[in-house]
Order: structure tokens, then sequence, then C-alpha cells
């Protein structure tokens, strides 16, 4: 008897569960696209995108994911010819490099595998090497959303200071923004790259580049009329915040998942996450000391807080994500680039995604319905994960009144 009749729950890393006012917001009909209410209602966004992303600076929006974010902020700093480093720590850091070479741009791959964050050092030493100063810019995945390691931005910063390298730092934010702590100019970040569909809890259909003076000033040849950052940082009119129609839904459902966020404040946000990792992580552990569970990146410091990637051995992967969307109405998030796409080893691998709109019922709710799937596939695994999280939760929680 299935049992996953009932409101079904995504813990996918992306797109993430849509809050109920959100949705409310975006239930309208089409307004005027000319002038009034959605021109003052899309100008109230800028300042809060940036509260978001801690800048100063400014911020383009698109009509478009977050590969078309990459193609934005690309297209805005770099000529055909011009070379990129990229330290490489998962999937999306190759995507990134895909999306450069459609362009013409040259990259350079600096490899770290699938389960741990990059190297500092290693990426001042090649920065050091480059005295033909070729490298215009470091392109860099803040958190991979297939390996869910959290790679350490100041640090890579600290290492192109030391290099005394003038390459803009950019910056992958899409898993990240909202739900991971983000300095973008504390960390001295020249582009930010990001989605709706994450961390800002609106469905997919927007992206967001925001960009320094530093970045604005490494203007190529040319830019696509279309992609082009400046009149959408700046416009003259309206149209020009898109390049044309505005996706007027979205931007209600974004006002209201900006006013979500400010009442519930960054720093809050940031620990609400963290807490929230730490219990899945904690139930992950419990079970893994008697089964194949583990989880992908072993180091808690460099673990994402929106994602976590689990290996679990083939089959057991696609068997149990099968079994929780089909007896719990739960879905979790393929393996996606852990392993090739045409190998049976790609089954052996799960996420869940524990960003934006989520509590602690959720998450509950998810670790529970995995900790059933083990037990109904006979999965070797510690009972009591549960118990593990709920402490967790249970620790960080104010004290009753």
């Amino acid at each position: 008897m299935p049992l996953a009749n009932g409101r079904t729950y995504r813990a996918i890393p992306g797109p993430s569960e849509t809050p109920d006012a959100v949705q409310r917001a975006m239930h309208r009909s089409s307004v005027n696209i000319y002038e009034g209410e959605v021109v003052e209602l899309t100008e109230s966004l800028l300042p809060d995108l940036r509260r978001v992303a801690r800048t100063e600076h400014d911020v383009a929006m698109y009509i478009c994911n977050g590969h078309g974010a990459w193609e934005a902020a690309l297209a805005n700093v770099l000529n055909p010819g011009d070379l990129v480093l990229v330290p490489a720590t998962g999937r999306f850091s190759h995507g990134w490099v895909e999306m450069a070479q459609g362009l013409g741009i040259d990259a350079e791959i600096l490899e770290f595998g699938l389960q741990s964050p990059f190297d500092p050092d290693r990426i001042e030493a090649r920065l050091r090497a480059d005295t033909a100063r070729r490298i215009k810019a470091v392109l860099a995945v803040h958190v991979d959303t297939a390996t869910s390691v959290r790679n350490d931005i100041p640090a890579l910063r600290a290492a192109m200071d030391a290099a005394g390298h003038p390459a803009l730092l950019m910056a992958d934010c899409v898993a990240s923004l909202g739900c991971d702590r983000f300095e973008m100019d504390a960390w001295g970040v020249d582009v930010l790259v990001a989605g709706s569909q994450k961390g800002l809890m609106v469905p997919p259909g927007m992206g967001f580049v925001f960009f320094s003076p530093k970045a604005a000033a490494h203007r190529p040849d040319r830019v696509s009329r279309y992609w082009d950052w400046t009149p959408r940082a700046r416009p003259e009119m309206y149209y020009q915040y898109f390049g044309g129609t505005a996706p007027t839904h979205h931007l209600y459902g974004l006002r209201v998942a900006l006013d979500m966020m400010k009442d519930e404040g960054m720093e809050a946000i940031w620990q609400r996450h963290a807490t929230l990792a730490r219990a899945i992580w904690a139930a992950v552990e419990h079970w893994g000391q008697a089964g194949p569970l583990r989880l992908n990146i072993a180091d808690p410091a460099h673990r994402s807080h929106a994602v976590t990637t689990l290996g679990i051995g083939t089959p057991q992967g696609q068997r149990l994500r099968d079994w929780c969307e089909r007896n719990a109405g739960v879905t979790l998030g393929i393996g996606l680039g852990m392993a090739p796409p045409d190998s049976q080893e790609r089954h052996g691998f799960f996420r869940i995604g524990h960003m934006g709109h989520v509590n602690s019922h959720m998450i509950l709710g998810v670790l529970g319905a995995i900790e059933a799937g083990l037990a109904a596939l006979d999965i070797p695994h510690h009972a009591g994960g549960i118990q593990a999280a709920t402490r967790v939760i249970s620790a960080a929680a104010p004290p009753a009144s």
C-alpha cells in the first residue's frame, strides 16, 4: 500500500520549496508592464537583493536560470581568447567552464576532485607563475550543488592578493545565496552569480549578476545587447531592466520572498540553515555506523549548509530514492556528477536539499522517510538517526519561556 498521497515534498537541491505566500503573490493577473505599480515594485527589489548579497555594488536581473547568469557574467567582462582559471570541485565548476568555452574563452582547470575544497595555496602558486598576466578571471563555485562542497572564498581572495594578481574574482553562489554565509564586499568578490530558485525561494526563471566597479571597468570589446548588464543595472527606461518584457509574476513573488528574508534577518537565516544541516549530518553519521551510507564531504567545515551529497553504493541510491518518492511522497536529489552519466555507479549516490523555505519539521520528515526506506529495503544501517537529528535541533532551540 503506497503512503504517498497528500502533500509531497521536494527534498532536492533546487528548485526549492516555494512558500505559500510567494505562490499567492504570483497567482494574479498580468499587470501594466510600461508604468505604475510594477515599476515601483521592481525598483524596491534592488536594495533588498543587495542586502542578501551583502554588497553596495550594482545588480543586473535577467530572465534566465543559473546557466544564463553564468553566461551573462562572462559576456560582460571577457573577450574571446581571454584565459580564466577555474578551481574545480564538482560538476558545476566544469559547467561554468563549458559556458566559457562556448563564448570562445580559454579555460585552465585546476582539479581538486569531488570530495574536497580547493587549495588556496595551489591557486596562489599558479597565479604567481602567471607573470604575463594572461589570466583575466578566477571562476570559483562557492557551493557546488553536485558534491555539496563549500569553498573558502575569503581564502581565495587572500591567495589572489598575496600573488599580487589583478584577475577578477567571480563567484557562483547559485546554491549558496540566502543559505550559506556570503559577504560579497567584505570578501572582495568582483562578480556574484545567483538564481531565483534556491535560497531566494522563488520558482526558476530569474538570474542575478552583482558586479563591482572593477568588473564594470573590465568591459570587453563587444557585449551582446541582451546580456549587457549596464542598462539593466542603470536603466534609462523601465524595459531596460530586463532587455524587454519584465517577468512580472516572478517580481511579485520575489518581493514577498525578500520581505520574508528581511523579517527573519540574514544572520538568523544562516544560523537556521547551519543547524538544520548539522541535524542531517548527525542522522547520516549515525546511520552510517552500521552500513554503507556516508557523507561525501568528510570535514564539516567544508560542507554546504544548503545541500548534502551522500554515497550509499550502487544500486542503493536509486532504490532509496524510488522508495521515498513512491511510499512517502519525498523526492530526493539524484547523484549528479558523482559518476559518469552512463555508468551504474551513478546509482550509488543521492542528495538532500535543505535550502530556502525549510524548517525543523520538514527536515525531520525527510529524515524519517529515509530511515523508513533504509529499513524497508533492508539496507544496513544503525537505527536511531532521527534521534540523533532531534538532539541537534533541540539543543539549538531557545528555552521555553
